[in-house]
């Protein structure tokens, strides 16, 4: 019996990238974002908040890349096709600690291990969503669930 488990992890270095590009993709869409990178134990491993982007954005975007982390699944459209047909977990769900049902979280594999999680927050979902997705395409990363 093994006593121990190895996994991998989002380096600070490609974390730096995801939270650069999708500063970049927020920019384009002219939005002002906060941006959360955590590890796959949900972990923060980094943070960024544009000049200007909502207050309840910073803790958006954590709860966010934690509930994709959390399930290895996108938040938004994902999440609500998973739980939509189901009262008892809609409900459940709601009263996870830092559980949210808003698109603009993604899980973010390498070689299809789950390695961490982005999540966007700032303008409407489908922009968040847009540039979590946009951050991952940048630095060729596999995301969803």
């Amino acid at each position: 019996m093994s006593s121990t488990v190895q996994h991998s992890s989002v380096s600070a270095e490609l974390t730096s990238a995801l939270l650069a590009a999708a500063e970049g993709s927020a920019r384009e869409l002219g939005l002002k974002i906060s941006v959360t990178v955590v590890d796959g134990s949900g972990v923060l491993k980094g943070y960024l908040r544009m000049d200007g982007a909502p207050l309840m954005a910073e803790g958006a975007s954590r709860k966010k890349a934690l509930t994709a982390v959390g399930f290895g699944l996108s938040t938004g459209d994902e999440w609500h096709q998973f739980i939509k047909d189901d009262p008892i977990l809609w409900c459940g769900a709601q009263q996870l600690d830092g559980f949210i049902l808003l698109g603009g979280g993604v899980p973010l594999r390498i070689g299809g291990e789950l390695v961490g999680a982005i999540g966007v927050s700032g303008g409407h979902y489908r922009h968040d969503e847009a540039c979590a997705r946009a951050a991952l395409a940048a630095v060729g990363l596999e995301g969803g669930g």
